[in-house]
């Protein structure tokens, strides 16, 4: 090709969506969503739970420093993680759940990057206008002072919900107001000020210039939702054989051949995907709903039936052309697919629950040595040693006594100690060594290994655990 004719970009520098303004039940229940996840991710760090004088009081607390995961009245310890990841393997399910029944709801509703983005978008029509405005604005080229001044105020408005978001974050690893005063006060870790730094960052690039590009080229899951969908699936669509062809009708109007679309783009200036539902499902769309209620708002306005752009589902298509009416709205919802979605959910979610019932609030693990595996003491009696880690969930000091089952002539001992009982600090675990020794001439006769319990015994409320180990060790 000569360089005359040099070959086309694929590149297309991004257009600024600006959103108008609508009203509506799905709008409303966006504001609700916003207002309530919002509240929860802002408030909760300040909540508070007594625990008694040993323990934190915040309600929610990912302690890390000391290996803590404080949920309300739940105290989650490092070797039950397996909790955290029950909880995660739920929000999965969850996920595949809502997405088979209703789209993409969560990208829609409740997505941080959709609640934040929502967030600055209201922020900016504050400041600077609604959709027509905003258009004007942007697309002044002269920076006067005007302008300047919008976008200062209106920078300045999102940096600090982005600050406000970073410091609400690093509030959950640690007391917050304890950690509030020394952020103030310039004495907090560097680590909460990079973190603070980071997620404000973030947060100021994501909800206030990528937007949707996050949503588009950013997220995984527009590529991965269609595997939960089928034909059953409500999801938000154009009714084209109701609406087409499309032409210019006003109230009281009637055309000839005409349908109810009258190709007044009010769907596509409401989207904050900046897309056009009319040309059917397209993987940007994050099934928010604000298409239906403008074009709701349309159509009670020229006097036509709403629900022209509607949550439907592919297998009504059919039936709706033909002019029946569709299936029941549980019908789609209620069907295999997400019937095991949700029995899975609540299998996981019940195995959760039964596990947190039942466990104890005194544990131990036993971690037998093995070099050497056993000694031969002086007068002939073989020595295994044990260390044994005593677990204390309660909010006070406990005494544990430690006895052992197995061999009658076996006997216990505690290193630093005459006694078989040793204190454990509140809601700690505290690492004792055990030893077993075995009488002369009480073990097996050859190189084997003796079945050993090993008991822990509350002496407050007699609260009882035990492990089996094994003894090794020749007879003399």
């Amino acid at each position: 090709m000569s360089d005359s004719n040099p070959a086309p970009s694929l590149y297309a520098a991004r257009e600024p969506i600006f959103p108008r303004r609508v009203s509506g039940k799905f709008r409303n229940l966006k504001w609700y969503i916003m207002a309530v996840t919002l509240g929860i991710y802002y408030l909760t760090p300040w909540i508070r739970w007594d625990r008694g004088s040993s323990l934190p009081d915040q309600a929610v607390l990912l302690d890390l420093a000391n290996r803590r995961f404080y949920f309300f009245w739940i105290e989650i310890w490092p070797h039950e993680f397996y909790f955290v990841a029950g909880l995660l393997i739920m929000a999965g399910l969850g996920l595949f759940l809502f997405t088979s029944a209703l789209g993409r709801v969560w990208c829609g509703y409740a997505c941080p990057q959709t609640v934040w983005t929502d967030l600055f978008i209201l922020v900016e029509r504050w400041i600077e206008g609604d959709r027509n405005a905003r258009l004007r604005l942007h697309r002044q080229k002269k920076m006067d002072f005007r302008k300047a001044r919008l976008r200062v105020t209106k920078w300045v408005a999102w940096f600090l919900i982005g600050l406000a978001t970073g410091g609400a974050w690093v509030f959950y690893f640690a007391d917050a107001p304890t950690l509030a005063y020394d952020l103030v006060t310039l004495n907090a870790h560097p680590i909460a000020y990079s973190t603070m730094l980071i997620l404000t960052a973030t947060t100021f690039l994501f909800g206030g210039f990528a937007r949707e590009q996050i949503c588009i080229y950013a997220c995984p899951w527009p590529r991965i939702q269609a595997a939960m969908m089928d034909e059953d699936t409500l999801t938000v669509g154009y009714r084209d054989w109701r609406g087409e062809p499309r032409g210019k009708l006003k109230k009281g109007q009637v055309a000839e051949g005409q349908g109810d679309c009258i190709d007044c783009m009010a769907c596509v200036n409401v989207c904050p995907m900046g897309i056009d539902i009319r040309d059917g499902q397209q993987m940007e769309c994050i099934t928010c709903a604000l298409c239906i209620d403008a074009c709701d708002d349309v159509m009670a306005k020229i006097g036509k039936p709403r629900g022209l752009i509607d949550y439907m589902a592919l297998s009504d298509e059919t039936l709706e052309r033909s002019g029946q009416p569709p299936k029941n709205i549980w019908k789609h919802i209620l069907r295999p697919r997400t019937i095991m979605y949700t029995s899975l959910w609540s299998l996981v979610g019940v195995g959760l629950l039964f596990a947190l019932f039942i466990r104890s609030d005194i544990e131990l693990t036993v971690a037998p040595e093995r070099n050497p595996t056993f000694v031969t003491l002086s007068d002939g009696s073989i020595r295994n040693t044990y260390d044994v880690r005593l677990r204390n969930k309660h909010g006070e000091d406990r005494v544990f006594k430690l006895s052992i089952k197995g061999d009658p002539a076996m006997r216990l001992q505690l290193e630093g100690t005459v006694y078989h009982s040793v204190n454990v600090p509140a809601d700690t675990a505290l690492l004792q060594r055990v030893y077993i020794v075995s009488a002369k001439g009480s073990a097996p006769s050859q190189a084997s290994s003796t079945p050993v319990r090993i008991w822990v015994e509350d002496l407050i409320n007699g609260e009882r655990a035990h492990k089996d180990t094994s003894f090794n060790g020749k007879g003399n």
